[in-house]
């Protein structure tokens, strides 16, 4: 099973707050790859909208996403266009 580890750097004005994070929650809901974020020394499962927003990731840090599963490619993507708030 294809496995993606990336960091990021955040550039969403929002950070992954409620709205960036909930956005987030919603597109990766159709994929079927488990996509966890590791900030500090913390590491959540990124489909949880209460998970990403403990972390309270603002603008400017550097996250960790790890994705694995056959649509990994995809994953990352989408996760890259919420981070920087495309």
């Amino acid at each position: 099973m294809p496995k993606i580890v990336k960091k990021m750097m955040v550039t969403n004005p929002e950070g992954l707050h409620a709205r960036p994070a909930s956005q987030l929650v919603k597109k990766l809901s159709k994929f079927k790859s488990s996509v966890i974020i590791k900030y500090g020394d913390k590491a959540v499962n990124a489909k949880s909208v209460l998970s990403v927003i403990t972390l309270g990731i603002d603008l400017g840090v550097e996250i960790e996403v790890i994705v694995e599963g056959d649509d990994a490619e995809d994953v990352i993507k989408v996760v890259e266009g919420v981070v920087s708030g495309e």
